[in-house]
Protein backbone atom coordinates (compact mmCIF):
# COMPACT_ATOMS: atom_id res chain seq x y z
CA UNK A 1 0.00 0.00 0.00
CA UNK A 2 1.24 3.62 -1.15
CA UNK A 3 1.45 6.21 1.36
CA UNK A 4 1.24 10.03 1.38
CA UNK A 5 0.82 12.44 4.49
CA UNK A 6 -1.64 15.34 6.23
CA UNK A 7 0.54 17.52 8.16
CA UNK A 8 2.90 15.32 9.97
CA UNK A 9 0.80 11.93 9.85
CA UNK A 10 1.68 9.30 7.22
CA UNK A 11 -1.62 7.48 6.47
CA UNK A 12 -2.04 4.59 3.29
CA UNK A 13 -2.70 6.98 -0.15
CA UNK A 14 -6.25 5.51 -0.10
CA UNK A 15 -9.17 6.53 2.16
CA UNK A 16 -12.30 5.07 3.09
CA UNK A 17 -15.22 7.76 2.68
CA UNK A 18 -17.93 6.74 5.08
CA UNK A 19 -20.99 8.63 3.76
CA UNK A 20 -22.64 5.56 2.08
CA UNK A 21 -22.74 3.95 4.95
CA UNK A 22 -24.96 6.37 6.82
CA UNK A 23 -27.06 8.04 4.33
CA UNK A 24 -30.53 7.02 2.66
CA UNK A 25 -30.03 3.34 0.77
CA UNK A 26 -27.03 2.40 3.73
CA UNK A 27 -26.60 -0.90 4.41
CA UNK A 28 -27.87 -2.75 7.48
CA UNK A 29 -24.95 -2.32 10.62
CA UNK A 30 -23.59 -5.51 10.03
CA UNK A 31 -22.59 -5.24 6.75
CA UNK A 32 -20.86 -1.24 7.59
CA UNK A 33 -18.71 -2.70 10.37
CA UNK A 34 -17.49 -5.25 7.97
CA UNK A 35 -17.06 -2.62 5.06
CA UNK A 36 -14.79 -0.74 7.40
CA UNK A 37 -12.51 -3.79 8.60
CA UNK A 38 -12.47 -4.84 4.95
CA UNK A 39 -10.99 -1.62 4.69
CA UNK A 40 -8.46 -1.22 7.58
CA UNK A 41 -7.18 -4.96 6.79
CA UNK A 42 -6.44 -3.99 3.47
CA UNK A 43 -4.32 -1.30 4.95
CA UNK A 44 -6.43 1.71 4.55
CA UNK A 45 -5.25 3.90 7.51
CA UNK A 46 -7.72 6.81 6.72
CA UNK A 47 -10.92 7.06 7.05
CA UNK A 48 -13.18 10.31 6.48
CA UNK A 49 -16.29 10.76 8.01
CA UNK A 50 -18.82 13.72 9.46
CA UNK A 51 -21.50 14.40 11.79
CA UNK A 52 -23.79 14.88 9.17
CA UNK A 53 -23.61 11.91 7.58
CA UNK A 54 -26.85 10.43 8.91
CA UNK A 55 -30.65 9.73 7.53
CA UNK A 56 -31.78 13.31 9.35
CA UNK A 57 -31.71 15.40 12.39
CA UNK A 58 -32.46 12.00 14.58
CA UNK A 59 -30.24 10.03 13.16
CA UNK A 60 -27.25 13.08 13.67
CA UNK A 61 -23.81 11.66 14.03
CA UNK A 62 -24.99 7.86 12.82
CA UNK A 63 -21.53 7.36 11.08
CA UNK A 64 -19.06 8.77 13.48
CA UNK A 65 -21.00 6.13 15.83
CA UNK A 66 -20.59 3.84 13.46
CA UNK A 67 -16.69 4.41 12.88
CA UNK A 68 -16.26 4.43 16.41
CA UNK A 69 -17.94 1.00 16.71
CA UNK A 70 -16.03 -0.66 13.95
CA UNK A 71 -12.48 0.99 15.06
CA UNK A 72 -13.23 -0.82 18.93
CA UNK A 73 -14.03 -4.12 17.55
CA UNK A 74 -11.01 -4.32 14.96
CA UNK A 75 -7.82 -6.73 15.82
CA UNK A 76 -5.06 -3.98 14.62
CA UNK A 77 -3.81 -0.91 16.17
CA UNK A 78 -6.15 1.97 16.37
CA UNK A 79 -2.98 4.32 16.64
CA UNK A 80 -2.56 3.78 13.17
CA UNK A 81 -5.77 5.22 11.87
CA UNK A 82 -6.24 8.48 10.98
CA UNK A 83 -9.78 9.62 11.81
CA UNK A 84 -11.32 12.77 9.95
CA UNK A 85 -14.65 14.28 10.69
CA UNK A 86 -15.80 17.36 9.80
CA UNK A 87 -19.19 19.92 11.07
CA UNK A 88 -20.58 23.13 9.64
CA UNK A 89 -22.91 21.20 7.87
CA UNK A 90 -26.66 19.93 10.03
CA UNK A 91 -29.86 17.99 9.14
CA UNK A 92 -33.44 18.93 9.27
CA UNK A 93 -36.39 16.56 10.08
CA UNK A 94 -37.12 15.60 6.66
CA UNK A 95 -33.51 14.43 5.69
CA UNK A 96 -32.71 17.39 4.23
CA UNK A 97 -29.29 19.77 4.35
CA UNK A 98 -28.50 22.83 5.92
CA UNK A 99 -25.28 25.30 7.10
CA UNK A 100 -24.23 26.44 10.07
CA UNK A 101 -20.42 28.04 10.65
CA UNK A 102 -21.11 29.82 13.15
CA UNK A 103 -17.86 29.72 15.89
CA UNK A 104 -20.56 28.46 18.71
CA UNK A 105 -22.08 25.80 16.17
CA UNK A 106 -18.54 24.41 15.57
CA UNK A 107 -17.39 24.30 18.92
CA UNK A 108 -20.17 22.51 19.78
CA UNK A 109 -19.85 20.35 16.69
CA UNK A 110 -16.64 19.47 17.53
CA UNK A 111 -17.05 18.50 21.48
CA UNK A 112 -20.38 16.45 20.67
CA UNK A 113 -17.69 14.54 17.91
CA UNK A 114 -15.12 14.23 20.30
CA UNK A 115 -17.68 12.04 22.64
CA UNK A 116 -19.28 9.76 19.77
CA UNK A 117 -15.45 8.93 18.57
CA UNK A 118 -14.68 8.39 21.77
CA UNK A 119 -11.46 10.23 21.79
CA UNK A 120 -9.91 12.95 23.38
CA UNK A 121 -8.23 14.57 19.96
CA UNK A 122 -9.77 14.56 16.75
CA UNK A 123 -7.38 13.44 14.39
CA UNK A 124 -8.23 16.04 11.70
CA UNK A 125 -11.01 17.81 11.86
CA UNK A 126 -12.56 20.15 8.89
CA UNK A 127 -15.35 22.95 8.24
CA UNK A 128 -18.07 20.94 5.81
CA UNK A 129 -18.74 23.73 3.81
CA UNK A 130 -18.47 27.43 4.04
CA UNK A 131 -21.57 28.89 5.36
CA UNK A 132 -22.59 32.26 3.22
CA UNK A 133 -24.12 33.47 6.49
CA UNK A 134 -20.99 33.45 8.39
CA UNK A 135 -17.73 35.00 6.98
CA UNK A 136 -14.80 32.73 6.45
CA UNK A 137 -12.14 33.47 8.65
CA UNK A 138 -14.87 33.11 11.58
CA UNK A 139 -15.67 29.76 11.03
CA UNK A 140 -11.84 29.11 10.38
CA UNK A 141 -10.67 31.01 13.32
CA UNK A 142 -12.92 28.44 15.65
CA UNK A 143 -10.93 25.68 13.94
CA UNK A 144 -7.74 28.01 14.68
CA UNK A 145 -8.92 28.12 18.27
CA UNK A 146 -9.76 24.51 18.50
CA UNK A 147 -6.31 24.12 17.44
CA UNK A 148 -4.71 25.91 20.21
CA UNK A 149 -6.50 24.10 22.72
CA UNK A 150 -5.78 20.41 22.11
CA UNK A 151 -9.17 19.56 20.88
CA UNK A 152 -7.60 18.63 17.22
CA UNK A 153 -4.77 17.60 16.42
CA UNK A 154 -5.12 19.16 12.22
CA UNK A 155 -7.33 21.39 10.88
CA UNK A 156 -8.84 21.27 6.93
CA UNK A 157 -11.21 22.62 5.00
CA UNK A 158 -13.87 21.43 2.37
CA UNK A 159 -15.37 22.89 -0.89
CA UNK A 160 -13.42 25.62 -0.42
CA UNK A 161 -12.48 27.27 -3.16
CA UNK A 162 -8.82 29.24 -4.75
CA UNK A 163 -9.27 32.46 -2.48
CA UNK A 164 -11.17 31.10 0.44
CA UNK A 165 -8.29 28.28 0.79
CA UNK A 166 -5.58 30.84 0.88
CA UNK A 167 -7.44 33.01 3.63
CA UNK A 168 -8.18 29.86 5.51
CA UNK A 169 -4.26 29.17 5.40
CA UNK A 170 -3.46 32.44 6.47
CA UNK A 171 -5.89 32.81 9.49
CA UNK A 172 -4.51 29.11 10.51
CA UNK A 173 -1.18 30.38 10.54
CA UNK A 174 0.11 28.30 8.21
CA UNK A 175 -1.33 25.28 9.63
CA UNK A 176 -3.88 24.31 7.24
CA UNK A 177 -3.25 20.51 6.36
CA UNK A 178 -6.13 19.14 3.92
CA UNK A 179 -8.54 20.56 1.37
CA UNK A 180 -11.53 18.17 0.72
CA UNK A 181 -13.20 19.16 -2.38
CA UNK A 182 -14.97 16.70 -5.03
CA UNK A 183 -12.99 15.80 -7.45
CA UNK A 184 -13.44 12.71 -10.28
CA UNK A 185 -13.54 12.15 -14.05
CA UNK A 186 -16.82 13.58 -14.36
CA UNK A 187 -16.32 16.76 -12.00
CA UNK A 188 -12.93 18.25 -13.01
CA UNK A 189 -13.34 21.96 -11.94
CA UNK A 190 -11.52 21.81 -8.33
CA UNK A 191 -8.21 21.39 -10.62
CA UNK A 192 -7.11 24.66 -9.32
CA UNK A 193 -7.51 24.26 -5.79
CA UNK A 194 -5.74 20.65 -6.30
CA UNK A 195 -2.92 22.61 -7.53
CA UNK A 196 -2.67 24.95 -5.11
CA UNK A 197 -2.66 22.10 -2.49
CA UNK A 198 0.23 20.78 -4.06
CA UNK A 199 2.00 24.32 -4.08
CA UNK A 200 1.34 24.63 -0.52
CA UNK A 201 1.74 20.94 0.50
CA UNK A 202 -1.39 20.47 1.66
CA UNK A 203 -3.04 16.92 1.59
CA UNK A 204 -6.21 17.33 -1.45
CA UNK A 205 -8.89 14.96 -0.60
CA UNK A 206 -11.27 13.98 -3.41
CA UNK A 207 -14.72 13.05 -2.68
CA UNK A 208 -16.77 11.47 -4.54
CA UNK A 209 -13.53 10.70 -6.13
CA UNK A 210 -15.91 7.77 -8.34
CA UNK A 211 -18.37 10.04 -9.56
CA UNK A 212 -20.58 10.11 -6.44
CA UNK A 213 -23.28 7.63 -4.75
CA UNK A 214 -25.07 5.88 -7.58
CA UNK A 215 -22.60 6.61 -10.41
CA UNK A 216 -19.08 4.76 -9.69
CA UNK A 217 -20.74 1.99 -11.19
CA UNK A 218 -21.43 3.70 -14.51
CA UNK A 219 -17.84 5.42 -14.41
CA UNK A 220 -16.66 2.96 -17.29
CA UNK A 221 -19.81 4.14 -19.45
CA UNK A 222 -19.41 7.20 -19.08
CA UNK A 223 -15.85 8.17 -19.97
CA UNK A 224 -14.44 5.67 -22.40
CA UNK A 225 -11.31 6.17 -21.86
CA UNK A 226 -11.06 4.91 -18.37
CA UNK A 227 -12.75 1.99 -19.78
CA UNK A 228 -9.75 1.56 -22.21
CA UNK A 229 -6.96 1.76 -19.63
CA UNK A 230 -8.70 -0.44 -17.29
CA UNK A 231 -8.99 -3.21 -20.08
CA UNK A 232 -5.16 -3.09 -20.77
CA UNK A 233 -4.38 -3.26 -17.38
CA UNK A 234 -7.09 -6.07 -16.46
CA UNK A 235 -8.43 -3.56 -13.40
CA UNK A 236 -11.42 -1.64 -13.13
CA UNK A 237 -12.16 1.28 -14.82
CA UNK A 238 -12.68 2.70 -10.86
CA UNK A 239 -9.40 1.33 -9.66
CA UNK A 240 -8.13 3.15 -13.10
CA UNK A 241 -9.79 6.50 -11.71
CA UNK A 242 -8.00 6.70 -8.20
CA UNK A 243 -4.89 5.92 -9.99
CA UNK A 244 -5.18 8.62 -12.18
CA UNK A 245 -5.99 10.82 -9.25
CA UNK A 246 -3.45 9.53 -7.44
CA UNK A 247 -1.01 10.43 -10.46
CA UNK A 248 -1.83 14.26 -10.30
CA UNK A 249 0.22 15.00 -7.61
CA UNK A 250 1.73 13.85 -4.35
CA UNK A 251 -1.03 15.15 -2.06
CA UNK A 252 -3.60 13.91 -3.23
CA UNK A 253 -5.44 11.19 -1.21
CA UNK A 254 -8.57 9.61 -3.04
CA UNK A 255 -11.55 9.09 -0.18
CA UNK A 256 -13.86 6.72 -2.43
CA UNK A 257 -17.05 5.54 -0.13
CA UNK A 258 -18.18 2.29 -0.02
CA UNK A 259 -21.13 -0.21 1.27
CA UNK A 260 -19.55 -3.32 0.98
CA UNK A 261 -16.39 -4.78 1.94
CA UNK A 262 -15.29 -5.88 -1.56
CA UNK A 263 -16.07 -2.41 -3.07
CA UNK A 264 -13.49 -0.95 0.05
CA UNK A 265 -10.98 -3.79 -0.69
CA UNK A 266 -10.84 -2.86 -4.64
CA UNK A 267 -10.19 0.58 -4.35
CA UNK A 268 -7.67 0.39 -1.76
CA UNK A 269 -5.59 -1.99 -4.69
CA UNK A 270 -5.98 0.83 -6.57
CA UNK A 271 -2.60 2.12 -5.11
CA UNK A 272 -0.57 -0.89 -6.42
CA UNK A 273 -1.54 0.64 -10.26
CA UNK A 274 0.94 1.98 -12.38
CA UNK A 275 -0.34 4.39 -15.11
CA UNK A 276 2.17 5.30 -17.95
CA UNK A 277 2.73 8.72 -18.98
CA UNK A 278 0.65 7.85 -22.32
CA UNK A 279 -2.26 6.67 -20.48
CA UNK A 280 -2.00 9.61 -17.92
CA UNK A 281 -2.41 12.43 -20.79
CA UNK A 282 -5.20 10.28 -22.44
CA UNK A 283 -6.99 10.42 -19.16
CA UNK A 284 -6.71 13.74 -18.91
CA UNK A 285 -7.65 14.34 -22.01
CA UNK A 286 -10.76 12.18 -22.06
Amino acid sequence: MEHRTIGSRTVSAIGLGGMPMSVQGRPDRERALATVHAALNAGVTLIDTADAYSLDASDFGHNEELVAEALRHWGGDREDVLVATKGGHVRTADGGWALDGRPEHLRAACEASLRRLGVDTIDLYQLHRPDPAVPVEESVGALAELLDEGKISMAGVSNFDVDQIRLAQRVLGGRLASVQNEYSPRFRSSRPELELCAELGVAFLPWSPLGGIGKAAELGQAHQAFAEVAAEHHVSPQQVALAWELAAADVVIPIPGASRPASAVASAAATELALTPEQRARLDAA
